[in-house]
């Protein structure tokens, strides 16, 4: 809270008792579970140096969700990846897989 004025810049002092202060806060975004989840799971070439990775698209939650959801994928897969901007990227080509683990998770896979 103690940058909290930083929040209500512009406004510098309000009379009016019931007075709010508008903040740019986004609100909190919830994952939902995974059986709402429409998960994309394919292959892309482009842009990775040669390196073919199976790229795994719209989960829908907070990032700690997709980072597990990531980390559970590269244990049962042995290979390596990354999580970042709802996107989680497996190294190689393992569609079926994945696809096979999200399954089994619960998520419903295109």
């Amino acid at each position: 809270m103690a940058k909290d004025w930083k929040e209500r810049l512009g406004v510098v002092y309000s009379t009016n008792s019931g007075f709010n202060y508008k903040t740019n806060q986004e609100p909190a975004q919830v994952t939902l579970p995974p059986e709402k989840q429409n998960i994309r799971v394919n292959i892309e070439r482009k842009h990775r140096g040669g390196k073919t990775v199976t790229l795994i698209q719209g989960f829908i939650g907070i990032e700690e969700d997709l980072k597990d959801l990531a980390k559970l994928l590269k244990n049962k897969c042995g290979v390596g990846g990354s999580a970042k901007d709802g996107e989680i990227i497996i190294q190689g080509e393992l569609v079926d897989k994945v696809k096979s683990i999200l399954l089994k998770e619960g998520f419903r896979v295109k």
